[in-house]
């Protein structure tokens, strides 16, 4: 139920447990994502999954922008999840501090989306549970930081048997595990 980018019949899965507000998350978004895109996700070899682990430290902005891209979904789908994704990393100054909920608003109306229905969603809180269930999740997977990946090959069940890894690596470190998974 969590949003997907690439090709949902890919080979390989890679689970992104990730927080808003985290810098660790931003840089990985700014430096490494790109290229894992252009490499393997473009080219149909690996899908993403995005799963919400919104810290304590970073609240209420990590829990509160999770919500917000779960009602962007609501209105476009994976596509419009992911450019309100993509924005909130352009637009966070990251630390808990990043964007209140007139600047949300601010990238729906950008994106075009429904105001008056996002503005509901988000006001209403409607993905809450949601986003509890992947922190409940990413606790059971042992993600205890951010980001934290796991990278395998899917099943036709929706599972993986993966590989965990923890921080904003270099795109070296996906490239080891996705190649061997690829073989």
């Amino acid at each position: 139920d969590d949003p997907v980018l690439g090709d949902k019949n890919a080979k390989v899965t890679l689970i992104d447990f990730s927080d808003y507000e985290c810098p660790f998350c931003k840089r990985h978004f700014e430096q490494t994502l790109p290229e894992l895109i252009k490499k393997y996700i473009n080219t149909g070899k690996v899908k993403m999954v995005y799963r919400d682990l919104p810290l304590p430290c970073h609240d209420p902005m990590a829990t509160t922008e999770a919500i917000a891209a779960n009602c962007a979904r609501d209105q476009g789908g994976d596509a419009s999840y992911y450019k309100f994704h993509d924005e909130i990393f352009k637009r966070t100054t990251s630390n808990g501090t990043g964007l209140d909920k007139e600047k949300l608003y601010a990238i729906a109306s950008d994106l075009g989306l429904n105001a008056d229905a996002f503005k509901s969603c988000l006001d209403s809180e409607k993905y809450k549970e949601e986003v509890q269930k992947d922190l409940a999740d990413a606790t059971k997977a042992g993600a205890n930081g951010t980001p934290t990946f796991f990278i395998g090959k899917s099943t036709s069940k929706g599972e993986i048997s993966a590989t965990r890894l923890v921080g904003a690596q270099p795109i070296a470190q996906f490239e080891a595990i996705i190649d061997k998974e690829l073989q």
